[in-house]
Parts: C-alpha cells; structure tokens; sequence
C-alpha cells in the first residue's frame, strides 16, 4: 500500500511502490540502470525512475493493456515497425515539472532514450504537471521519447500522465494526490520556509 506521510516527498520513489503494488512486482524488478561510459575511459551507472517488463507482469488484463499501450505509444513516435516488435516492456522518467531548456540535461534524457532503445525497452517521460515548454516537449518526441504531461482533458494513456495511471496501469495517481494533497501542501511549505530562511 501507498502510505504517506514521507518524511520528504520523493516522486520517484512513490511511483515504483506504486508499479510494485498495482503490477505485482518486486523492488528489484521495476528499477532499471545502465553504464555509460566517459571521456577518461571509465564508466558510470545511470538510472531511470521505474521500469515495467512485460513477462515480469504476472496478471494477464494489465499486462494485454501493457503490451498494446507500448506498441500504441511506440507507433504515436514513429518507432520503425520492426523495433516496436522487439520491445520488451517501458522504462519511466518522472518530473514533477520540466520548466528549464536546460541543453545539458536533455543532451542527458536523450542519450537514456538511446540506452533504453537499445536494451529493448521504450522510454516514456511522465510529467506530473501541464509544465513542460512545447519546445522541449517537440523535441523529446522527435527523439523517440513518449512524453505524457499532467493533462486532464485529453483522455487519451498516450498523451495524459493520469489517463496512463489509470486506464493502464490501473492506479488512480489524480486520486493520490487529491487525498494527500495537505500533507504534500505542508511539505512544499517547508522547502520554500527553508529556502526563505536561508539567509539568516
């Protein structure tokens, strides 16, 4: 079960308790890194926020709508037919907000894209709130990113992070935040009390 209140709220962390719950999967199955090597020859280890792979997904009914989101999604980047085919399940980055054309950081979010090709999963972006620039937005797409932002009103798992939640997934994350919304409230009050404070 879900169970706020978190000493500090950590959207990631919630999001693979969430996978495990709903999905039935363990701690080590719905995370997911990679190396990546650097310029002085060593390696680091990169990681994303959660990970689902379709044979992991031991109920039937999630893991049919799994498999038909993934091809869906895949198709709605123009991901080469014979890629799609060979998916094995979707690895998650989750941002509360993306307002920054940061160019570092989407050089970053690109290259997991491209690892996460690679190893045969496709990579979606799950952005909790409407603030994600058009822009930035364009080109994750381009970049074979499936990008969902926190909108309401489309309807659709393929453009709606909440509509993702619920309709495949099969967690109400709109409903989460509703019923929590004070103890997340009071937790965003503190950080802004401290950053404020900072200077005393």
């Amino acid at each position: 079960m879900i169970n706020p209140p978190y000493t500090k709220f950590d959207h990631s962390s919630v999001f693979r308790e969430i996978l495990q719950d709903t999905l039935g999967l363990s701690a080590d199955q719905v995370v997911w890194s990679y190396e990546a090597p650097l310029s002085d020859g060593k390696r680091r280890r990169l990681s994303l926020d959660g990970r689902v792979a379709l044979d992991e997904v031991q109920q039937e009914p999630s893991r049919d709508r799994l498999r038909r989101w993934i091809r869906d999604a895949a198709d709605s980047v123009d991901v080469d037919a014979s890629i799609v085919g060979s998916l094995k399940g979707v690895v998650f980055e989750v941002r509360q907000g993306y307002k920054s054309k940061d160019s570092k950081r989407q050089q970053a979010d690109l290259a997991n894209a491209v690892a996460a090709y690679t190893s045969g999963y496709l990579p979606c972006l799950l952005v909790l709130s409407h603030q994600i620039d058009s822009d930035v937005l364009l080109r994750y797409r381009a970049a074979r990113w499936v990008a969902l932002t926190g909108e309401f009103s489309s309807g659709s798992p393929l453009a709606s992070t909440y509509e993702f939640m619920a309709g495949i997934i099969g967690y109400d994350l709109a409903g989460f935040f509703a019923r929590h919304s004070d103890t997340l409230r009071s937790e965003v009050g503190n950080v802004l009390s401290t950053l404020l404070g900072s200077d005393e």
